[in-house]
């Protein structure tokens, strides 16, 4: 930050940290020390909560300001046409994603720069998304602190023993890198991707369950997921679909399954009729298609356990990630699936975290875990007997029937 003010006159910048004490007494304190000792002491000024340039302080200035969401605003409006607008957050993932949001708005015009430090403390938010979704925005450094010359290698040795290598501690506080798993997050992160590079099964399922998440705003994707046993066929995402468009690709899709061997008995349709949903189950039902509208408010089977059939539903996909079930290595389900936190209810119910709060945090829709998690919506034998299978296409006059024909 000082190489900043020192050659680039009249920038502008904003340094924030994941408390006030941690700005005050680190961030803020260390760099108004280093410069302090720097050759370019004398053409600034610093103040206990900025630092500003003799020669023209109003336009050649870097403030700390609290990160807190409530204090969002004061991100929002630095502009430097003619220079550098630079933001500089400490301990980063603890940065709330509506700060980052607001920020990015001042990197709009001259030399903007971005810089975000930190121990990766959670595997959500915006933080986790320089190093997942969007690295290829940013220049990514993970510093593993065993090679680094001054650090205590005993007291760390200590830590691996303690917790293990592959534990979540050790891996924020020694390897610099994101937990497995968040203290609220449903599905591990590490669950996720070992789905997604795990092997598709030769596995002897026999239908095709097909879940169809609607979009409800202009952001948010219609999804088509196709789940065949442990395996799955390519996702589809829709933007800006009207209903009549949306129910054509669902039937276009249900004939793709069907050119592939599966009987049309065999091929169910999941979706999700809540909000605009209710409309492209009916015109799919209207024209005879075998389809079943899935209320995500609806009660759970197991009530003990999940507060609605949405829990229900996703607690069902986790079991089935754990039992060897497959994902395609898709960035944007991986992080849908990894995004929803959780709470334990009075009644002892596992609760999911709403679209509402996840957008409050920053996190998009899940719509495509959402599809995925449809497929679980009902029980269905998926794995009938090959005996029964041979019956049911000497009957219907079928040849070579090849179950398998969609997974090779």
């Amino acid at each position: 930050m000082i190489w900043i003010l020192a050659t680039r006159p009249n920038c502008k910048g904003v340094v924030t940290a994941n408390t006030a004490a941690q700005l005050k007494t680190k961030t803020f304190a260390e760099i108004s020390k280093w410069l302090r000792r720097s050759i370019v002491a004398d053409m600034f000024e610093i103040k206990a909560e900025s630092i500003e340039a003799k020669e023209a302080p109003e336009s050649w200035r870097v403030d700390a300001q609290t990160c807190k969401e409530e204090n969002s605003e004061s991100f929002a409006g630095q502009h430097s046409a003619s220079s550098t607008s630079f933001y500089v957050m400490d301990e980063a993932s603890a940065v709330p994603d509506v700060i980052w949001e607001v920020a990015e708005g001042g990197l709009t015009d001259g030399e903007p720069m971005m810089f975000v430090f930190g121990n990766p403390t959670r595997n959500t938010g915006r933080f986790r998304e320089c190093f997942g979704k969007r690295k290829n925005v940013w220049s990514t450094r993970q510093i593993d602190s065993r090679s680094v010359f001054i650090t205590n290698k005993e007291q760390m040795e200590e830590w691996r023993k303690e917790y293990g290598e592959d534990s979540d501690f050790f891996k924020v506080r020694v390897k610099g890198e994101f937990p497995s798993q968040s203290d609220k997050q449903f599905i591990p992160s590490g669950l996720v991707m070992e789905a997604a590079m795990r092997d598709m099964p030769h596995n002897g399922a026999t239908c095709a369950i097909i879940g169809v998440d609607v979009a409800r705003f202009g952001d948010d994707d219609s999804v088509i997921y196709t789940r065949i046993g442990r395996g799955w066929l390519p996702i589809k995402r829709f933007k800006g679909l009207s209903t009549t468009q949306l129910v054509a690709k669902v039937k276009q899709h249900f004939d793709e399954v069907r050119a592939l061997g599966f009987p049309r008995d065999r091929i169910y349709i999941n979706v999700d009729e809540g909000g605009v949903g209710g409309g492209p189950k009916d015109q799919l039902r209207d024209d005879g298609y075998p389809v079943r509208g899935i209320q995500f408010g609806a009660g759970a089977d197991d009530p003990k356990t999940y507060a609605r059939l949405r829990e229900e539903m996703w607690g069902r996909m986790k079991l089935w990630l754990m039992d060897g079930g497959t994902i395609p290595n898709d960035q944007g389900l991986i992080d849908d699936l990894t995004a929803p936190e959780y709470d334990i209810l009075p009644g002892g119910q596992i609760k999911l975290e709403s679209k509402k709060d996840m957008k409050k945090r920053g996190m998009p829709s899940p719509d495509s875990a959402d599809a995925l998690a449809l497929t679980f919506a009902y029980r269905i034998e998926e794995y009938i007997p090959f005996a029964e299978l041979e019956y049911r296409n000497r009957r219907s006059g079928r040849r070579d029937y090849d179950p398998f024909a969609c997974l090779k």
